[in-house]
């Protein structure tokens, strides 16, 4: 199928950068761009669609969540970290089912396709049932079986997590037309101990040339960043660093009490910071020093985190927050221009989840693709657009996601999630886990 968008605003990308083309016409062969410009293309189309006062944008990439937490959304509330974890999280996981985990993934599916994103990075349990659900949804998702281990003594051979985690990968990577990839994991260096990390990383370093990544969460609050440095005379960089955990590529979510050195440690290894400036500001976590990893070349991504830490997965408001927050806290507007948020929100996710094919609208790119409907009261002017997007658009003003060139969303309805069977899987397992809440 071969499908003409025509007379929308494009934000194309040029020369390494976004380009904004005011009312343009986008071809779509298949799943792939295959025409941007100003000027009607030559070649014939199966169909046209008239976006007139729609804004086309690249598909929104969500680094870092924990998307069947939604079912845990708002518990624990206003309880640091370590607080939050051990007496609201652990307790409510410790109760979930299978079915829970798919109820959670629904929800989360329909709240992120509704705000624009088109692929995440999930990191949670039980991947298998997002694996099931996204054949039938047909967003992209880069999951992992995170590993841990709580007890200091376990020997790594007895860490039935790190063979499931490898057997994740050797079964599921790029399935589903490579929507799918599957990454390794370690949830926190506070939630596993050295020899099982030593070991994971030994299994896991041949997988590198087979697209291999990891997802870790790091240096996220003062009190884990210090008590790393009191158990192992370094910084949690530093100690995944030394286990090598650094030898594939890695994302690490949060980064809020990085030093210095610590930035120099994720340069050289080419790891990934993802900002979660909203879970960060409702823990107390911190501001991490965005600033100082843009200046020193580091490509840093974003992330609503989980929803019982945000309360929501809404991108917009993520961008809105990380475009913001930085300015205050610096007493200086211009740390965090929108150009950059929204590189982050798209080419550098891509960049991050190994998915060189999409992140930006250009000829080539699969038609990963969010229209935003810009005739609203308050997008009103847009003399730039671009601002526009991290400073004044809501979720509610995305009106079409598309993902490999198919619909998934449009107009408040989902083409490929039952919203009513979503919603009542997510209240029966509600009842299940809070005694009929």
């Amino acid at each position: 199928m071969r499908l003409l968008i025509k007379n929308a605003g494009i934000l194309a990308w040029k020369d390494e950068r976004f380009d904004y083309i005011p009312e343009g016409f986008l071809g779509i062969d298949g799943d792939a761009i295959d025409y941007i410009g100003v000027q009607r293309p030559k070649a014939d189309y199966d169909r046209e669609k008239d976006m007139r006062g729609k804004l086309l944008i690249p598909g929104l990439i969500n680094c870092h969540c924990h998307a069947a937490m939604t079912l845990l959304r708002g518990i624990g509330s206003d309880l640091p970290l370590d607080r939050w974890l051990f007496e609201a999280v652990f307790p409510v996981e410790d109760r979930m089912k299978t079915e829970d985990f798919f109820a959670g993934n629904e929800l989360a599916m329909l709240e992120m396709l509704a705000s624009g994103v088109t692929a995440f990075s999930d990191m949670y349990m039980e991947p298998r049932t997002m694996i099931e659900l996204n054949e039938q949804v047909g967003m992209k998702v880069n999951l992992t079986r995170v590993v841990q281990a709580f007890d200091p003594t376990e020997p790594p051979e007895k860490n039935i997590k790190v063979e499931e985690s490898l057997a994740l990968f050797d079964e599921f990577h790029g399935c589903q037309n490579g929507r799918v990839r599957v990454d390794f994991g370690v949830h926190a260096e506070y939630t596993i101990n050295d020899a099982v990390t030593r070991y994971y990383a030994d299994r896991i370093r041949p997988c590198r040339e087979k697209g291999g990544r990891v997802q870790l969460h790091l240096s996220e609050t003062r009190k884990e960043h210090e008590e790393c440095i009191r158990r192992h005379g370094m910084t949690p960089a530093a100690w995944f660093e030394a286990m090598g955990i650094f030898d594939l590529p890695a994302a690490a979510a949060h980064c809020v009490w990085c030093t210095p050195e610590d930035l120099d440690i994720l340069k050289a290894h080419g790891v990934y910071p993802i900002h979660n400036p909203t879970s960060n500001l409702k823990l107390g976590s911190g501001f991490a020093p965005v600033p100082k990893m843009l200046e020193k070349g580091l490509t840093v991504a974003l992330g609503t985190d989980g929803a019982a830490s945000n309360n929501n997965l809404n991108f917009f408001e993520e961008m809105h927050i990380a475009a913001i927050a930085m300015n205050g806290h610096l007493l200086d507007p211009e740390p965090m221009p929108p150009t950059a948020v929204l590189r982050m929100a798209t080419v550098n996710g891509a960049a991050l989840q190994g998915r060189g094919d999409t992140g930006c609208l250009a000829v080539g790119k699969k038609a990963d693709i969010v229209a935003v409907d810009m005739d609203r009261p308050h997008l009103y002017p847009a003399f730039e657009p671009l601002p526009m997007l991290a400073y004044a658009a809501q979720a509610s003003d995305v009106v079409m996601t598309m993902v490999d060139g198919k619909i998934l969303y449009e107009n408040g309805e989902y083409l490929t999630l039952d919203r009513e069977k979503a919603m009542f899987d997510a209240k029966q397992a509600v009842k299940r886990l809070y005694g009929g809440k």
